[in-house]
């Protein structure tokens, strides 16, 4: 056990951590979610996690605490918000969030264990529908972004992971309109070719 933080488009959150079967650490709750089963208690526990998680956010906006973002930029930290407790729900255990390298240019906004497949998450939030879909902003000069800061995450596991880890690379498409988010999930959406 140890201490974490989850910071959420400048709200943080401190909670417990517990090593998990894969030696990345794994919060408390993405291990409740991850259960065979867990279900309804599970689910009631993200959804009160992602509402505290909201009113901090709209707290400290009110208080005028929020750090001066761009509106664009504020969007997409509120997508990856949506798609973050979405993905919990849905049993992701998250091991890293905008994981960066020191080589390479770029993010990954979500990565996460589901069951043994190691998931690379890319996320892109719309505030409108357009008649072109958010998830086809993954273009190939993404992927390949991704699919590079895959293999250098790849680098950091411990060798005997590395060598038995499946990887999947899934894109997610937030849409916020009035103030409801829906997600849609698009689970092994490219590869590594």
């Amino acid at each position: 056990m140890g201490s974490c933080r989850l910071e959420v488009g400048g709200c943080r959150l401190e909670y417990e951590t517990m090593r998990c079967s894969h030696s990345q650490r794994s919060d408390v709750w993405g291990n409740i979610a991850c259960m065979a089963g867990a279900g309804k208690i599970a689910r009631r526990w993200i959804d009160a996690l992602e509402w505290a998680m909201g009113r901090m956010h709209g707290l400290r906006a009110r208080m005028g605490r929020e750090p001066a973002t761009a509106s664009h930029l504020a969007t997409g930290l509120d997508g990856e918000r949506a798609a973050y407790f979405e993905l919990k729900r849905r049993g992701l255990r998250v091991v890293a969030r905008r994981w960066t390298s020191e080589r390479l240019r770029g993010d990954v906004d979500l990565i996460g264990w589901d069951g043994d497949l190691l998931c690379f998450v890319e996320v892109k939030t719309r505030t409108e529908r357009d008649s072109v879909p958010a998830e086809s902003a993954v273009d190939e000069e993404k992927r390949t972004m991704v699919r590079n800061l895959a293999r250098a995450f790849l680098r950091g596991l411990h060798e005997s992971e590395r060598v038995t880890a499946r990887v999947r690379f899934d894109v997610v498409s937030v849409y916020s309109i009035d103030g409801a988010s829906e997600v849609e999930v698009f689970q092994n959406a490219f590869g590594w070719q």
